[in-house]
């Protein structure tokens, strides 16, 4: 019989996703109250002018017509002023912006649009999931960036070999990092510029977490660097900033050639974003931009709770400036996948093995800050116990 499955779909996602959700389907069944720290979904609603600007224009007749795939001209817009708000950035929304049912939307679709099968883009390790899938359903072939932490979780770009750099189409990089809550300052940022420069590379940058940070640390967008929009392009969510996360809206802003180059593949693919979703988010930008109230101090308190928590269980990590991810080095004598499956089995929470987001994530969990503080305190008092009891498992 006929397999009705592409042999590309072996290669989508990690197979340790849909492990931990069998894992965790598994103890539920015993009736063990989980708390899942795992899927970085926030868990709060957007605020009550956004849930209200949605309310009104579900009521409009005309939003029910299709929607532009490179979204309303109202939308792209909003998306230019907050740009120059937030990061004195001046964008054309005619040639320089497109709307995106959130941004695995444009992630998942951007190789298709500006590579061809047999081309090579170079994409972070540990990352994203969606950055090497979306690889695979293009025909790219991936090379990967290994982010160690002795490098502060960035890429050597001196180290990359020549005939990578002179043959990929495009480098993709995050900051702040998912799953790594790294952050990259200007000087960085200013060198990535010169070398997708030097070997006329588009350079991708994926800023969906520019909202979440702590510190006092302001995270900028690639685009402020001089001559960035010439070879650079953006994208940025209202999931996690605004809490949107299931409206599906985001953006791609930058380079004029990617941009249209996404918008022609979309416009051949979907009819683009829901138009009261995108009046929703019209209204989280305008709000933003009159009263600066982001998620950030939220996300603070979140992390502080956590990290002082496990550091006075014997479980030291250092505290990220970004992001609403702990990346957490593991007690020795473990492996990622063991250690999760542990604390999921003992203790009766999620985390994720850091393995499922490459081969350079191994020694590490990822823990998402996604539930209110009662209970991301009783999950660090759970691990606690666990710490103290369990064992790693014997070599053979």
């Amino acid at each position: 019989m006929k397999q009705f499955q592409s042999k590309r779909l072996s290669h989508l996602g990690s197979a340790i996703f849909s492990e931990m959700a069998q894992w965790k389907q598994e103890v539920m069944s015993r009736g063990t109250d989980v708390i899942d720290l795992g899927i970085g979904s926030p868990d709060r609603p957007p605020s009550e002018r956004v849930i209200q600007a949605m309310e009104q224009a579900v009521r409009k007749p005309e939003v029910y017509g299709y929607p532009t795939s490179e979204g309303s001209p109202a939308f792209r817009q909003a998306v230019a002023r907050w740009y120059q708000h937030r990061f004195q950035v001046s964008l054309n929304p005619e040639t320089e912006i497109v709307a995106l049912m959130g941004s695995q939307d444009g992630l998942s679709h951007l190789a298709m649009a500006v590579a061809d099968p047999g081309d090579l883009a170079m994409v972070p390790d540990p990352g994203y999931p969606i950055y090497s899938a979306s690889l695979v359903l293009a025909g790219v072939e991936p090379y990967f960036l290994p982010l160690r932490e002795e490098n502060g979780f960035l890429p050597k770009l001196e180290e990359i070999p020549e005939e990578v750099a002179r043959k990929a189409k495009f480098i993709l990089l995050n900051y702040p990092s998912n799953p790594l809550s790294a952050v990259a300052t200007r000087p960085f940022f200013e060198q990535l510029i010169a070398f997708g420069k030097r070997y006329d590379l588009l350079v991708v940058h994926d800023l969906a977490y520019s909202e979440m940070a702590f510190d006092g640390f302001r995270p900028m967008s690639i685009l402020e660097i001089d001559g960035a929009k010439d070879i650079a392009v953006e994208f940025h969510s209202l999931s996690k900033s605004f809490n949107m996360a299931g409206c599906r809206i985001a953006f791609m802003v930058g380079q004029p050639d990617a941009v249209r180059a996404l918008r022609i593949l979309k416009s051949n693919i979907d009819y683009g974003v829901f138009k009261a979703v995108q009046e929703a988010g019209i209204a989280a930008l305008e709000e933003d931009m009159e009263h600066g109230d982001t998620v950030a101090g939220l996300y603070e308190r979140r992390r502080d709770l956590v990290i002082d928590g496990l550091a006075a269980a014997g479980w030291v990590i250092p505290k990220p400036q970004a992001t609403m991810f702990i990346w957490a080095r593991i007690p020795e004598g473990w492996t990622s996948r063991q250690i999760s499956r542990e604390i999921l089995y003992q203790a009766g929470v999620v985390v994720i093995p850091g393995d499922a987001f490459g081969k350079e994530g191994e020694g590490y969990v990822r823990i998402a800050l996604v539930q209110e503080e009662d209970r991301l305190r009783e999950a660090v008092n759970r691990i606690g116990r666990f710490l103290q009891t369990a064992k790693p498992p014997q070599k053979v």
